[in-house]
């Protein structure tokens, strides 16, 4: 059986949870706490970076959030979560790309406040805002009339970015003037694999607040 290893605290991790789901796949849910656990040898014989997800599959250990959702488009086809048309499939992939590459590194400074922090550097939260900005006019220019990024069904776009977007608006980043883009975000938050996956804000502010202690403490 899969074997995801994962934090509820983590995007990356839970794009490939929603995978699993989306993929109707079998596996076993390992919670890997980033208290100290990702560094003990057991799970570093799995992984030498120590970043949670790693996907377990007979043995053969997969790091790297998109090398695994790759490798379960691979091995388990249907439902396909890829499109085959070129210009389509470049779409889905232009959204994972600058998902990661700009949108993630990006946001950072707006993670306190999305969980209710106060405080911040005005500065770094104002860059972050309009880097997400810049984000969000570019997906919005590639959705058309099909509900999903370059396909009338799900598909790999989707469990990255947005398991990011919808969190936005709690940064001080509105979606209303990009409205194919909160429809997309409101049809994705009604599919069950976002909502079995979707950790509640409170826990996500507890477990925030002890590792801010944490650091403080070391």
């Amino acid at each position: 059986m899969l074997k995801l290893y994962h934090s509820p605290m983590s995007p990356n991790s839970r794009r490939v949870w929603i995978t699993l789901l989306e993929k109707g796949l079998e596996f076993e849910l390992v919670e890997v706490k980033l208290d100290g656990e990702q560094f003990k040898p057991e799970f570093l014989a799995m992984n030498p970076f120590h970043h949670i997800p790693v996907l377990e599959d007979e043995g053969f250990h997969i790091v790297e959030s998109i090398a695994i959702l790759d490798y379960l488009e691979a091995k388990y086809p249907t439902p396909a979560m890829l499109p085959k048309d070129a210009k389509d499939l470049a779409i889905a992939r232009m959204v994972q790309m600058v998902t990661i590459n700009e949108l993630l590194s990006a946001i950072m400074p707006l993670t306190p406040q999305m969980l209710g922090f106060p405080g911040g550097d005005p500065e770094k939260i104002e860059q972050a805002q309009q880097k997400a900005l810049t984000v969000l006019n570019f997906f919005e220019s590639l959705l058309d009339d099909r509900p999903y990024f370059g396909s009338d069904r799900i598909t790999l776009a989707e469990p990255v970015a947005g398991t990011l977007i919808p969190w936005l608006p709690k940064g001080g980043v509105s979606l209303k003037d990009y409205p194919k883009l909160s429809a997309w975000c409101h049809r994705l938050l009604a599919r069950p694999s976002w909502q079995a996956t979707e950790v509640p804000l409170e826990m996500l502010k507890a477990r925030m607040a002890a590792r801010m202690a944490q650091q403080k403490a070391s």
